[in-house]
Protein backbone atom coordinates (compact mmCIF):
# COMPACT_ATOMS: atom_id res chain seq x y z
CA UNK A 1 0.00 0.00 0.00
CA UNK A 2 2.91 2.46 1.22
CA UNK A 3 3.71 2.07 -2.88
CA UNK A 4 0.44 3.83 -3.94
CA UNK A 5 1.07 6.85 -1.30
CA UNK A 6 4.93 7.74 -2.82
CA UNK A 7 3.05 8.07 -6.17
CA UNK A 8 0.12 10.38 -5.08
CA UNK A 9 0.77 14.09 -4.67
CA UNK A 10 -1.68 16.41 -2.55
CA UNK A 11 -2.34 19.71 -4.31
CA UNK A 12 -4.24 22.79 -1.71
CA UNK A 13 -4.84 25.81 -1.87
CA UNK A 14 -6.84 25.36 -4.94
CA UNK A 15 -9.60 27.98 -6.20
CA UNK A 16 -13.64 26.96 -5.12
CA UNK A 17 -14.41 26.42 -8.52
CA UNK A 18 -11.90 24.49 -9.76
CA UNK A 19 -12.84 21.31 -11.79
CA UNK A 20 -11.61 17.88 -12.11
CA UNK A 21 -10.53 18.57 -15.97
CA UNK A 22 -8.31 21.47 -14.79
CA UNK A 23 -6.70 19.55 -12.48
CA UNK A 24 -5.66 17.05 -15.29
CA UNK A 25 -4.82 19.76 -17.57
CA UNK A 26 -2.27 21.39 -14.98
CA UNK A 27 -0.50 17.71 -14.37
CA UNK A 28 -0.67 15.89 -17.26
CA UNK A 29 2.83 16.63 -18.97
CA UNK A 30 4.39 15.16 -15.64
CA UNK A 31 3.13 11.79 -16.42
CA UNK A 32 0.18 9.05 -16.48
CA UNK A 33 -2.60 10.02 -14.46
CA UNK A 34 -4.46 6.98 -13.04
CA UNK A 35 -7.21 8.62 -10.93
CA UNK A 36 -7.33 12.77 -9.32
CA UNK A 37 -9.42 12.95 -6.00
CA UNK A 38 -11.17 16.57 -5.75
CA UNK A 39 -12.18 17.43 -2.55
CA UNK A 40 -14.29 20.77 -1.74
CA UNK A 41 -14.93 21.68 1.64
CA UNK A 42 -17.79 23.49 3.05
CA UNK A 43 -15.40 26.60 3.47
CA UNK A 44 -12.47 26.70 1.00
CA UNK A 45 -9.55 26.46 0.47
CA UNK A 46 -10.57 23.17 -1.71
CA UNK A 47 -8.00 20.45 -2.16
CA UNK A 48 -7.07 17.45 -4.47
CA UNK A 49 -4.99 13.99 -4.51
CA UNK A 50 -3.72 13.29 -7.88
CA UNK A 51 -2.02 9.62 -8.37
CA UNK A 52 0.60 8.73 -10.79
CA UNK A 53 1.73 5.87 -12.32
CA UNK A 54 5.03 5.99 -10.85
CA UNK A 55 6.82 7.95 -8.19
CA UNK A 56 8.98 10.33 -10.82
CA UNK A 57 5.96 11.79 -12.35
CA UNK A 58 4.92 12.84 -8.36
CA UNK A 59 8.53 14.17 -8.05
CA UNK A 60 8.20 16.08 -11.23
CA UNK A 61 4.85 17.47 -10.30
CA UNK A 62 6.03 18.59 -6.96
CA UNK A 63 9.07 20.06 -8.44
CA UNK A 64 7.26 21.63 -11.32
CA UNK A 65 3.55 23.15 -9.52
CA UNK A 66 4.49 23.59 -5.97
CA UNK A 67 4.55 27.38 -5.37
CA UNK A 68 2.90 27.61 -9.11
CA UNK A 69 0.50 30.79 -9.40
CA UNK A 70 -3.23 29.46 -10.70
CA UNK A 71 -6.40 31.40 -10.70
CA UNK A 72 -4.72 33.72 -8.42
CA UNK A 73 -4.09 30.82 -6.17
CA UNK A 74 -0.41 29.78 -5.40
CA UNK A 75 -0.72 26.17 -5.10
CA UNK A 76 0.64 23.37 -2.51
CA UNK A 77 2.08 20.51 -3.91
CA UNK A 78 3.67 17.69 -1.82
CA UNK A 79 3.70 14.26 -1.38
CA UNK A 80 0.76 12.64 0.31
CA UNK A 81 0.63 11.39 3.59
CA UNK A 82 -1.52 8.13 3.14
CA UNK A 83 -4.89 9.07 3.95
CA UNK A 84 -6.33 8.12 7.60
CA UNK A 85 -9.99 9.45 7.50
CA UNK A 86 -12.57 8.09 5.79
CA UNK A 87 -12.63 10.31 3.07
CA UNK A 88 -9.35 8.84 1.37
CA UNK A 89 -9.56 5.23 2.22
CA UNK A 90 -13.36 4.48 1.34
CA UNK A 91 -13.73 4.93 -2.54
CA UNK A 92 -12.69 2.10 -4.15
CA UNK A 93 -11.14 3.33 -7.48
CA UNK A 94 -8.94 5.49 -5.13
CA UNK A 95 -5.72 3.48 -6.28
CA UNK A 96 -6.92 1.37 -8.50
CA UNK A 97 -9.16 -0.86 -7.26
CA UNK A 98 -9.23 -2.84 -10.71
CA UNK A 99 -7.67 -2.22 -14.10
CA UNK A 100 -3.85 -2.39 -12.73
CA UNK A 101 -1.04 -2.75 -15.08
CA UNK A 102 -1.93 1.11 -16.49
CA UNK A 103 -2.92 0.16 -20.04
CA UNK A 104 -6.21 0.01 -20.64
CA UNK A 105 -9.44 0.14 -22.71
CA UNK A 106 -11.88 2.08 -22.62
CA UNK A 107 -11.57 3.11 -18.80
CA UNK A 108 -12.17 7.17 -19.47
CA UNK A 109 -8.91 9.25 -19.69
CA UNK A 110 -6.79 8.26 -16.59
CA UNK A 111 -4.33 5.26 -17.01
CA UNK A 112 -4.04 6.50 -21.28
CA UNK A 113 -0.86 8.29 -21.42
CA UNK A 114 -0.67 12.00 -23.58
CA UNK A 115 0.52 11.86 -26.95
CA UNK A 116 0.13 14.56 -29.67
CA UNK A 117 0.73 15.87 -33.12
CA UNK A 118 3.45 17.56 -32.49
CA UNK A 119 6.19 15.14 -32.18
CA UNK A 120 9.73 15.00 -32.75
CA UNK A 121 11.93 12.40 -33.48
CA UNK A 122 15.43 12.80 -31.54
CA UNK A 123 18.48 10.76 -32.69
CA UNK A 124 21.85 10.43 -30.91
CA UNK A 125 20.98 9.45 -28.00
CA UNK A 126 23.88 7.43 -25.80
CA UNK A 127 22.08 3.56 -24.79
CA UNK A 128 21.41 4.95 -21.23
CA UNK A 129 19.29 7.78 -22.24
CA UNK A 130 15.58 7.10 -19.94
CA UNK A 131 12.74 8.88 -21.19
CA UNK A 132 12.88 11.03 -18.26
CA UNK A 133 16.29 12.63 -19.44
CA UNK A 134 14.77 13.24 -22.80
CA UNK A 135 11.77 14.71 -21.38
CA UNK A 136 14.12 17.00 -18.92
CA UNK A 137 16.53 17.97 -21.58
CA UNK A 138 13.42 18.53 -24.19
CA UNK A 139 11.15 21.21 -22.16
CA UNK A 140 14.14 22.96 -22.53
CA UNK A 141 11.82 24.26 -25.74
CA UNK A 142 8.15 23.55 -24.63
CA UNK A 143 6.03 22.36 -23.16
CA UNK A 144 6.48 18.21 -23.29
CA UNK A 145 3.37 15.87 -23.19
CA UNK A 146 5.13 12.70 -23.78
CA UNK A 147 8.63 11.30 -24.05
CA UNK A 148 9.67 7.59 -24.81
CA UNK A 149 12.92 6.11 -25.69
CA UNK A 150 13.28 2.98 -27.81
CA UNK A 151 16.18 1.54 -30.11
CA UNK A 152 16.55 0.19 -32.99
CA UNK A 153 19.20 -1.01 -35.85
CA UNK A 154 20.62 2.78 -35.89
CA UNK A 155 21.22 3.10 -32.19
CA UNK A 156 18.73 4.92 -29.54
CA UNK A 157 16.33 7.52 -30.29
CA UNK A 158 13.70 9.08 -28.41
CA UNK A 159 10.11 10.19 -29.56
CA UNK A 160 8.93 13.45 -27.75
CA UNK A 161 5.57 14.74 -27.82
CA UNK A 162 4.89 18.85 -27.29
CA UNK A 163 1.33 20.47 -26.57
CA UNK A 164 1.78 22.62 -29.41
CA UNK A 165 3.08 23.18 -32.73
CA UNK A 166 5.10 26.27 -31.72
CA UNK A 167 7.28 24.34 -29.00
CA UNK A 168 7.74 21.71 -31.61
CA UNK A 169 9.25 24.04 -34.18
CA UNK A 170 11.12 25.52 -31.49
CA UNK A 171 12.64 22.26 -30.30
CA UNK A 172 13.74 21.63 -33.83
CA UNK A 173 15.36 24.84 -34.12
CA UNK A 174 17.17 25.08 -30.51
CA UNK A 175 17.69 21.83 -29.61
CA UNK A 176 18.90 20.39 -32.94
CA UNK A 177 22.60 19.07 -32.99
CA UNK A 178 22.71 19.96 -28.80
CA UNK A 179 24.39 18.42 -26.34
CA UNK A 180 22.33 15.53 -24.44
CA UNK A 181 23.83 15.01 -21.04
CA UNK A 182 22.51 12.46 -18.51
CA UNK A 183 25.06 11.23 -15.18
CA UNK A 184 26.43 8.40 -17.09
CA UNK A 185 26.65 10.02 -20.60
CA UNK A 186 26.81 13.22 -23.23
CA UNK A 187 25.90 12.77 -26.80
CA UNK A 188 24.81 15.66 -29.32
CA UNK A 189 21.16 14.80 -30.69
CA UNK A 190 19.81 15.26 -33.80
Amino acid sequence: MSGRFSRTIYVGNLPSDIRESEIEDLFYKYGRIMDIELKIPPRPPCYCFVEFDNARDAEDAIRGRDGYNFDGCRLRVELAHGGRGPSSSDRRGYGGGGGGGGGGGGGGRFGISRHSEFRVIVRGLPSSASWQDLKDHMRKAGDVCFAEVSRDSEGTFGIVDYTNYDDMKYAIRKLDDTEFRNPWARAYIR
